[in-house]
């Protein structure tokens, strides 16, 4: 074949994934395999590494068979971000299942450091809060639980690395032991101002040095695939965390550009430039990109709730027979019915940051019927992107940054008609929606073209993008202002009752 193809591997929280794409962007081969969730207790999330890398394994091999090994030039990773595994150095076992970034175990431990007046300096060095959400608290935790692995991890026995590094290390068998910025930045362990592990942040969660990967570019050199694994010597050339990739994806290359996932949850991510841009409306500030050694930052915020409440309006309610039943629901739903539902099943994300809020429906009346139910539900995702947008826009406007007037939209929810449109209502905003779905992977493989040399620059590959769906704003102004006032009255409610039971 004259056109080659790269291999992405998409490894995700609920199944590992490998698509082939073409210096195109198109889709011609895809495997997915589902992994074993882990609920040990309460609050605990765990994954058997072993059984991530087997899937991710079986699905290349899968994609690879199918179109032939020589006709792949490089590979790209994308991966669930800040879950964390701890492995033997000599063997390559793991030395406990991996702790999945949705954990809460070391809750009491971040809530000990945050009395103690820590938070401030892991913000000012890494961008983010301090939560049990990040890698950090969770090294700690499992070298402080398994049986004399703190000892051995003092002593340089044992390696620690998110979910790309783990990958990385088993398709090199163990040859290189690598993480790239974007997921580094991630683990509240790494300094986003200087691009280094920081001593103070590994001595404040007491994680050895010597357990951490070396740090690159998004588009770098990641080592080569050892033959007896895939069957081919393929390089590893780009890599970046899932959120970040589908920024990539989307080619948000310009500061001001806004991306939005649409899964089970949501996540925004604005590009700030050169500069990271400090939040006062507790968005995280983190690494969106590292290219020949430049850094690019970017704003995010994160929707607990998205896909997931479509979901639940299925499986919970049994009010739809499928998610996309839901389209037709609303555009049924009756216009003058203000019913509203704040979607805090598990708290509420940024930029309120409330996990002990809980869900609840408003302003229902006795003629309010299941259309009415679904709307509300696809409402609570504009109104919630919506109030992450105000937050992220005022955040960049403190930073003398402008952010672009439209959204760029991706994710499964997204091929809903009816929600892009309520989305560009609500939001007030433009909403484009990309030819080309599958942004996260995407981003992986493109940086590995990068790298290639398929593309000169980060110009080159934007012109790459092409627009499937432009949704433009058409709710009248008053309208619009009736359904935030309904909204931001619930979620008063939400917050007031949250605070009441605390």
């Amino acid at each position: 074949m004259s056109e080659k193809f790269i291999l992405s591997i998409d490894q995700g929280t609920t199944s590992s994934r490998a698509l082939a794409f073409t210096k195109a962007g198109e889709v011609v081969s895809v495997a997915q395999s589902e992994f074993t969730q882990i609920f040990p207790e309460d609050g605990w999330v765990e994954h058997d590494a072993v059984e991530i890398w087997d899937t991710t394994l079986r699905v290349c091999r899968e994609v690879l068979d199918k179109l032939g090994t020589e006709n792949f030039a490089a590979i790209g990773i994308t991966n669930q971000r800040e879950t964390s595994v701890v492995w033997d150095r000599a063997t390559g076992a793991p030395i406990a299942n991996a702790v999945v970034w949705q954990d809460r175990r070391t809750a009491a431990v971040c809530q000990a450091l945050k009395q103690a007046g820590h938070e401030p300096m892991i913000t000012q060095k890494t961008g983010l809060l301090l939560d049990p959400y990040f890698s950090a608290s969770k090294i700690a935790w499992v070298l402080d639980h398994t049986k004399g692995a703190r000892a051995r991890a003092e002593a340089g026995e044992l390696a620690f690395g998110t979910i790309d590094s783990w990958l990385v290390w088993n398709l090199t068998s163990g040859a290189e032991h690598v993480t790239d910025a974007s997921n580094a930045a991630r683990t509240s362990l790494f300094n986003i101002h200087t691009q280094n592990w920081d001593a103070d942040l590994l001595a404040l969660f007491e994680v050895p040095a010597s357990l951490m990967p070396q740090v690159k570019d998004n588009a770098a050199d990641f080592g080569t695939s050892e033959p007896d694994v895939l069957g081919a010597g393929l390089p590893i050339l780009g890599m970046a965390g899932d959120q970040q990739a589908a920024s990539i994806g989307q080619v948000c290359f310009q500061p001001g550009m806004v991306k939005s996932t649409y899964g089970t949850g949501c996540f925004v991510l604005a590009n700030t430039g050169n500069k990271p841009a400090k939040s006062n409306n507790q968005l995280l500030t983190t690494v969106a990109y590292r290219l020949n050694g430049e850094v690019t930052y970017a704003l995010e915020g994160s929707i607990f709730m998205a896909g997931a409440i479509v979901q639940w309006l299925r499986d919970g309610l049994g009010l739809v027979e499928k998610a996309s039943d839901t389209q037709a629901l609303a555009q049924d739903a009756n216009p003058d019915n203000a019913t509203v539902l704040v979607p805090a099943f598990t708290g509420l994300g940024a930029p309120h940051w409330a996990p002990d809020a809980r869900a609840a429906f408003f302003n229902m009346t006795r003629d309010t019927g299941r259309e009415d139910i679904a709307r509300a539900a696809l409402e609570s995702v504009s109104l919630q992107t919506a109030d992450l947008l105000r937050a992220m826009q005022d955040d960049m406007q403190a930073a003398g940054l402008e952010a672009a007037p439209r959204l760029r939209v991706d994710g499964g929810m997204v091929a809903n008609d009816w929600l892009c449109q309520n989305l560009a209502d609500i939001c007030e905003a433009p909403i484009d929606r990309p030819k080309i779905t599958e942004t996260t992977a995407l981003g992986a493989a493109v940086l590995a073209m990068l790298h290639l040399g398929w593309f000169d620059s980060l110009e080159a590959l934007a012109e790459n993008w092409a627009l499937d769906a432009q949704f433009t704003p058409s709710m009248p102004t008053e309208r619009r202002s009736q359904k935030q006032a309904h909204w931001q009255a619930a979620l008063a409610q939400v917050l007031s009752e949250k605070g009441s039971r605390g």
